[in-house]
């Protein structure tokens, strides 16, 4: 029988998976690799089986299973060997040989063609079949493949994989300045409890409205429970904004259930947004993500979010409907963020 790769995209809904298998196992499929890969659409779920049946027949039968967005093409028997054993192989020689990024790449994720590609990178994938991977300023690897349409998580797993290849990155400072746009310098530092008095006072400075759109209701004061939350280093990371003795922003790193995932959270003063403040924190959290080998950056926002709904598209992610229609889940691979404005450039946040 042909060994087949099956790929298509589901609700996330209990049963949905098991609704595809049993449409393989009407055809008279025996599955014998499956991946499950969240994305910005649904689950993507990808089977390797044996399938006596064409590929436009099982096709169909997946689609008649509720599957959305459907592939199937043709597999080799060495496409079954543990993915990852295989990503850990494929790491040992890029370690060894750095020069075949390009190459290892292309069989990471089984690319058509793979070549260096200079100038702006594409954090985007307006066309599905390509993948521009970042490497460094105005240096990518773009990748070809024409079977199967790249996904957000293999996009974060191709950053993974390029970053593995580079020299380790200076552990960033404890404490920083930021400049912003109109040349205010604040000072960025990690959230402890010594700043709990610091906190509250910008809570209390903070509109009803930007106080809802953090933490979806106008809580006039953070519970110490909440504030001990935020300042565990092992469910996260937080910074703080300051400027003149005051905390005039709060940005919050959190460790999803999901591994691999991160999301973040902003409270900024009033009379501090729109200056370019929000956005800054943001990428320092997803710099801390990515060196801490995060592959994906979640936030979720109220609907009527406008300035961090255009933050985050401004960095890079892809923000759609959750099943609540009041509420947006913003998703971006950490190698798919945008590189930071040049001066002279618009910024929002």
């Amino acid at each position: 029988m042909p060994f087949l790769r099956i790929r298509a995209t589901v609700d996330e809904r209990p049963g949905r998976l098991a609704s595809l298998a049993a449409a393989l196992a009407a055809r008279g499929g025996n599955i014998l690799g499956l991946s499950v890969q969240p994305d910005t659409s649904g689950t993507v779920d990808e089977f390797v089986a044996e399938v006596p049946a064409t590929a436009a027949d099982v096709a169909a039968a997946i689609e008649a299973a509720g599957g959305r967005g459907v592939h199937v093409v043709s597999a080799a028997a060495n496409e079954l060997a543990d993915e990852t054993t295989r990503a850990l192989l494929l790491a040992l020689r890029l370690r060894a040989q750095p020069w075949r990024l390009p190459d290892l790449l292309a069989e990471l994720l089984r690319a058509d063609s793979a070549r260096w590609s200079y100038g702006d990178p594409v954090s985007d994938l307006p066309d599905p079949h390509r993948l521009v991977v970042p490497v460094a300023s105005k240096r990518s690897i773009s990748l070809r493949r024409a079977g199967l349409p790249f996904t957000l998580t293999e996009a974060a797993r191709a950053a993974a994989f390029a970053r593995f290849a580079q020299p380790p990155a200076e552990p960033a400072p404890a404490e920083r300045a930021v400049r912003l746009a109109d040349g205010v310098e604040v000072e960025v530092r990690p959230l402890t409890t010594a700043f709990r008095e610091a906190v509250r006072d910008l809570h209390d400075r903070c509109t009803p409205e930007s106080r809802r759109f953090r933490y979806f209701t106008s809580m006039p004061a953070l519970p110490d429970r909440v504030f001990e939350r935020l300042c565990d280093r092992d469910r996260g990371e937080s910074v703080v904004a300051c400027y003149d003795g005051q905390v005039v922003s709060l940005a919050n790193l959190m460790y999803c259930a999901d591994p691999g995932a991160a999301e973040i959270a902003l409270l900024v003063e009033d009379k501090w947004q729109g200056r370019g403040l929000g956005a800054r924190l943001a990428r320092v959290l997803v710099d801390s993500a990515r060196d801490q080998g995060f592959a994906e950056i979640r936030a979720t926002l109220l609907s009527d979010n406008v300035r961090m709904r255009r933050l985050m598209i401004g960095l890079g992610a892809t923000v759609a409907y959750t099943e609540d229609p009041g509420v947006l889940e913003a998703r971006m691979a950490i190698g798919g963020m945008v590189p930071e404005p040049r001066p002279g450039d618009a910024v929002t946040g």
